[in-house]
């Protein structure tokens, strides 16, 4: 029953996120057509290398996670399954890419259930991640968008709330290994057990962290490209657009009710930035990421095609951004 309404439904959300999408856009006709628009190619280079630093890093967060519990791939083995699988997450359903990451580390002799492992616990880690941004952003700017007002005293304790989670995991990371391997016997899989403590966790979060930045950066740089905005009004915008993705993108993840969070991610970003930006120019920053980040998966994920991907003889495996012990 519930895969069924999940195999309806989804199509139907798909399209009412793109006539959601094109309804802010004409409304938002007349400030679009004034907006003084560009294509400025420096912001989109640095853009495009804010982007490949993101992919970099969380690709050496998971290659970290995997080897916490057991797993070892180089790490330009790891880069090619991360974008050959990458792709695939655009079909409904949000568990191909992990089913395919599975199947091509096991050519590379990792258990099915470690690489399933690590990719949830990269996942759990990175919306971890996004909790101390949302919180530190809320608390210094104490803007919830157009969600400010209803919020009212609510606000202040909001921004703590988003916190909790992530207390509680630093303090026992032992809970998060027990939720994961119990979700994993759940569907007939044995639990997987690895070294994993407070610090492992903290440097998790933090490379993550990082990431998120690096990601934020990206969004802020094609955000500049688009529009002629002057050095001004960039630096009070640059850190609620460094923060806002993050916060976007955890929100179309966890709505499991289009194919890579399509249109709940854009419409987090409208609430978030819509009385900053404008409605219609925050939807199409909004758009102009998610085309660019998909131009360049796809563009990573043909370079991987071409590359062999016959399972080597594998080295001694190593520590990746260890901490001290």
């Amino acid at each position: 029953m519930q895969k069924r309404f999940l195999q309806y439904s989804q199509p139907v959300m798909v399209g009412l996120a793109v006539a959601f999408i094109f309804y802010v856009l004409s409304a938002q006709w007349e400030q679009l057509r004034d907006q003084p628009w560009r294509l400025h190619g420096g912001w989109l280079v640095i853009s495009t290398l804010f982007l490949l630093a993101s992919w970099g890093l969380e690709i050496a967060v998971w290659r970290y996670l995997l080897h916490l519990l057991g797993g070892y791939v180089p790490y330009a083995t790891a880069a090619r399954i991360w974008f050959l699988s990458a792709i695939v997450r655009y079909v409904p359903g949000n568990i191909w890419q992990p089913l395919s990451m599975t199947l091509r580390c096991r050519q590379h002799g990792v258990a099915p259930e470690t690489t399933l492992t690590s990719v949830v616990l990269y996942q759990v880690v990175i919306l971890l991640a996004a909790a101390p941004i949302a919180g530190i952003y809320f608390f210094a700017t104490g803007n919830y968008g157009l969600i400010t007002d209803a919020l009212g005293q609510m606000a202040p304790w909001l921004a703590g709330l988003v916190l909790l989670p992530v207390l509680i995991f630093l303090w026992r990371p032992d809970w998060l290994i027990g939720i994961l391997n119990w979700a994993l016997r759940r569907i007939g899989r044995a639990g997987t057990v690895g070294r994993f403590t407070s610090a492992n966790l903290l440097w998790a979060l933090l490379l993550a962290c990082a990431d998120w930045m690096l990601w934020g950066a990206s969004f802020a740089a094609i955000t500049f490209a688009l529009a002629a905005y002057t050095t001004a009004q960039m630096q009070p915008l640059l850190p609620h657009l460094l923060a806002s993705y993050a916060i976007a993108y955890a929100v179309g993840f966890i709505s499991f009710i289009t194919p890579s969070g399509f249109g709940v991610r854009e419409g987090a970003f409208y609430v978030l930035l819509a009385p900053l930006l404008g409605g219609g120019p925050v939807t199409v920053a909004a758009l102009a990421m998610r085309i660019w980040t998909t131009l360049g998966e796809i563009m990573m994920a043909g370079v991987s095609a071409l590359t062999d991907l016959r399972p080597a003889e594998l080295p001694a495996p190593e520590k990746a951004f260890s901490p001290p012990e």
